[in-house]
């Protein structure tokens, strides 16, 4: 089975076609090296994978007939991601909480505040 619809048949990406860029990006490994997305994917193979700042790595179990459910996943690949990934991500979600996007509208009560704050102490 090539690898961009092994990844989109156990669910890491929505689509084929999302599973094909991230292949031709060069965000997903397949023993080591960067695979294209029409490399045959074999059981024991080893993949790895970069989605959403989280490098993502499993083992195939075995080769699903086509796209499986949720629950059913476990049974074609093996999760060897490290906590350590993950913890990072949360770590990222929280620092980006505070900050609001550029051009998203007037301060807030609490961010007028802050600025108010800021000036007075620079008099």
């Amino acid at each position: 089975m090539r690898i961009d619809k092994y990844l989109w048949c156990v669910r890491y990406y929505k689509t084929r076609n999302i599973a094909t860029q991230a292949c031709k990006k060069g965000q997903v490994k397949l023993n080591g090296s960067v695979a294209k997305p029409s490399r045959e994917i074999y059981a024991t193979d080893k993949i790895e994978l970069r989605k959403n700042q989280v490098n993502y790595q499993l083992t195939v179990n075995d080769i699903p007939p086509n796209r499986v459910g949720a629950k059913l996943v476990d049974i074609y690949r093996i999760d060897t991601t490290p906590k350590e990934s993950f913890e990072a991500q949360e770590l990222l979600k929280y620092s980006k909480d505070y900050y609001r996007k550029k051009g998203i509208g007037r301060p807030t009560k609490k961010d007028r505040r802050a600025i108010d704050d800021f000036y007075e102490e620079e008099e």
